[in-house]
């Protein structure tokens, strides 16, 4: 399973751009899945096509909460795929496709080896993805606590990672027990979180990719 980050306040790789907003693509096989979609979607395009990602190739897009640092690329993206399926928290109700639409009401599988949290207090859900070294969860602002992500998470099975916006998020304790944490975008306290976890934490920033078995 592969996850690149395309959207984030900095960048990585050279050539990208970088704003305010956060968005990734996970990769399983012949699925690829677009994590939220950033602010601008001039920005998510041009990054995608200077990391080699087409937008036609992308078979789902889920959305983690209705922030418009999260959801302004996405109306660029529908236009451009007329046939991914789109997983909204209740809480957005701006899109409207029958049939293509999925708002998801509770916790629970999407397909194979990727589940939601459900909309958690805060209107956010998040993403866990299934891996042989455990759950990767990737969220967006993290809106609810990190905690309360992780904990429900943890019902689809032990979590490994952590990628995403973890915003004032200060409970560094609750952190020890993970392979890797990226924290990213609107995470305020990035270098206390590196300073607890230095073998662990790394940052992030557009074009930064992960690989999991």
């Amino acid at each position: 399973m592969k996850v690149t980050i395309i959207y984030d306040n900095e960048t990585w790789l050279p050539g990208l751009e970088a704003d305010w907003g956060f968005s990734c693509l996970v990769e399983e096989e012949d699925r690829r899945l677009l994590f939220d979609t950033g602010a601008k979607g001039a920005v998510l395009l041009a990054n995608m096509k200077h990391l080699g990602i087409d937008p036609l190739s992308i078979t789902a897009v889920f959305i983690s909460h209705a922030h418009w640092d999260h959801v302004g690329g996405l109306p660029e993206v529908l236009r451009r795929n007329r046939h991914a399926r789109v997983y909204l928290p209740p809480s957005y109700l701006e899109v409207a496709e029958a049939g293509r639409v999925v708002r998801v009401q509770s916790p629970g599988r999407l397909f194979e080896n990727f589940f939601s949290t459900g909309e958690l207090p805060g209107a956010e859900q998040s993403l866990a993805v299934k891996t042989r070294k455990g759950l990767v969860v990737i969220c967006g602002c993290s809106h609810p606590g990190v905690g309360a992500i992780l904990q429900a998470a943890s019902r689809f099975g032990r979590v490994s990672a952590l990628i995403g916006g973890l915003h004032g998020f200060q409970e560094y304790e609750i952190l020890a027990d993970l392979e890797l944490v990226c924290p990213c975008h609107c995470t305020q306290h990035q270098a206390e979180i590196m300073a607890h976890y230095p073998e662990t934490a790394v940052s992030g920033g557009a074009g930064k990719v992960f690989q999991f078995d």
